[in-house]
């Protein structure tokens, strides 16, 4: 008797995380491969920590979702998306009419300034006219190379691109360039390191482009996958309106992130 209930236990089980695997889909989620603090960086054991990695448990807990962290360099992001080798990018990525030509997106989950920072013993403003005759540092492939190609290059400026904002930071450090422009939150926490405390400051925010820069920051998502981008905005709206994305934003910030 007691093998008996101990098989129809068994099975019991096995049916239940059948039902439970089948309940979780898995979602292969695309981060840019290198760190981007406050919002993603790998720690010691290369396990990814930070604000976009504790949205991205929270919105996939919140739509019963089985997201695997899959790190891809940012300039091939999109076409990892497109070929079927991610199902999301959850990467500071910028809702714009250019990307959404070949992505869909979701609903906004953030959305902060535009700036640039520069050495402190120099002394100009995030204009066409302070960058004239500067070499600006951006990283390549994203709204901030677009944009400054088109208000800086064009007037007077020299725009160098990096494969991640870090070179670019570093090159600002050494001396090598004369500015960096990039998200407000991102250049804020650089600012705050050691290095970035040394040597440099913030010079204003950029004049808004809501073409270039977009409409705030969404999870990236392949045309039609209705189904799917149905489950993130209704976690996002979940988890704002639950308190747990204000909890995780105290984590991070004294500030509002979600922008108006």
């Amino acid at each position: 008797m007691k093998n008996a209930l101990k098989t129809i236990a068994l099975a019991a089980a096995i049916g239940i995380a059948a039902v439970s695997g089948a309940a979780a889909q898995q979602v292969r989620v695309g981060f840019a491969a290198e760190p981007y603090p406050p919002f993603t960086s790998p720690d010691a054991s290369g396990n990814w920590e930070g604000w976009e990695v504790d949205f991205m448990k929270a919105i996939c807990t919140e739509a019963k979702l089985d997201c695997v962290i899959t790190p891809v360099a940012w300039d091939g992001i999109i076409p990892a998306l497109t070929s079927n080798k991610i199902d999301m990018i959850i990467g500071s990525m910028s809702i714009t009419a250019e990307r959404l030509q070949t992505i869909d997106f979701s609903d906004k989950y953030y959305n902060t300034p535009t700036a640039v920072i520069g050495p402190k013993s120099e002394s100009f403003e995030a204009t066409p006219e302070g960058l004239k005759g500067k070499t600006i540092g951006v990283q390549v492939a994203t709204i901030h190379q677009v944009y400054a190609n088109k208000y800086f290059g064009e007037n007077g400026a020299t725009v160098k691109e990096y494969q991640t904002q870090d070179e670019a930071n570093n090159d600002l450090a050494a001396g090598r360039i004369d500015a960096v422009q990039a998200d407000s939150i991102a250049l804020s926490a650089f600012l705050k390191s050691e290095q970035g405390a040394a040597c440099c400051d913030l010079k204003g925010n950029v004049k808004d482009d809501p073409e270039i820069l977009g409409l705030g920051v969404g999870v990236g998502l392949r045309k039609g996958e209705t189904e799917l981008k149905e489950k993130i905005n209704a976690a996002i709206k979940a988890i704002r309106a639950n308190g747990t994305y204000d909890e995780i934003t105290k984590k991070y910030f004294d500030f509002d992130v979600y922008g108006g």
